[in-house]
């Protein structure tokens, strides 16, 4: 092997080692759960606008676009929109692809700064839920003349509405790239931990991506991502389309 094949062949062992270590990914669950109360994801921004992401996931999320350099990422729950203009900024280095966000709620605020942000140029945004059958035939109309698409979920983070969206959009997805499932973090937090919102432990993200996932041998999870991570909200989320 050259020098480039034995560096990576390191970091795929480094990332087992990880992976492996049950006291390494206590830590990092660890670190999760006692900066929840804290809001620690709210401390960021991309580009000036409040991204609400945990860093080590968008640094997950820089490789695999660059990885799969997708011609259109769907991405469902806009909030402040930073993470549309992170996945926008990704795009305009790499020369392609836009950006489309889903939200039941864009508030007046948020859509002006997004709309008058540099990278506004490869942003496209639709108001509504995310599983309404009309937003979700417009999306798939957008997808169908995309060579390679890219799926992210992070709106509602119930079972039965992540489930639903998987299966409207995960099928969207290009062999080989991507649709990744924000906050598979709360069936492993402490129950109540989040009081103020409708999901749970067995009401939540995962539990949905475990149930669509028994019913498709399309995707398998890229456990190698949140091994290496450590410190993630997206446990087991990170799903590659294989077929």
């Amino acid at each position: 092997m050259n020098e480039i094949e034995n560096f990576e062949e390191e970091v795929r062992e480094n990332i087992s080692a990880l992976g492996e270590s049950a006291e390494m990914q206590s830590l990092g669950m660890d670190f999760v759960g006692k900066t929840a109360p804290l809001k620690y994801s709210y401390n960021f921004s991309w580009m000036g606008r409040p991204i609400i992401q945990f860093p080590q996931d968008m640094i997950a999320m820089q490789e695999i676009l660059w990885k799969v350099q997708p011609d259109l990422i769907i991405e469902t729950g806009i909030a402040h929109g930073g993470s549309l203009i992170y996945y926008a900024s990704l795009l305009e280095l790499i020369g392609k692809g836009r950006v489309l966000g889903i939200d039941i709620d864009i508030r007046a605020h948020n859509r002006v700064e997004i709309e008058k942000h540099p990278m506004a140029g490869r942003i496209d945004m639709i108001q509504g839920s995310a599983v309404d059958d009309g937003v979700a035939q417009e999306v798939a109309d957008r997808a169908n003349s995309a060579e390679t698409v890219l799926v992210v979920l992070d709106s509602n983070h119930t079972h039965a509405h992540v489930k639903r969206e998987l299966e409207l959009y995960a099928p969207l997805v290009s062999v080989g790239s991507y649709c990744v499932v924000f906050d598979t973090v709360v069936e492993d937090m402490p129950p109540g931990s989040f009081p103020d919102r409708p999901w749970d432990i067995g009401d939540n993200p995962k539990t949905a991506l475990h149930e669509y996932l028994k019913e498709t041998d399309s995707f398998e999870i890229d456990a190698g991502v949140h091994q290496k991570l450590l410190i993630t909200v997206a446990p087991d989320g990170y799903l590659k389309r294989v077929r």
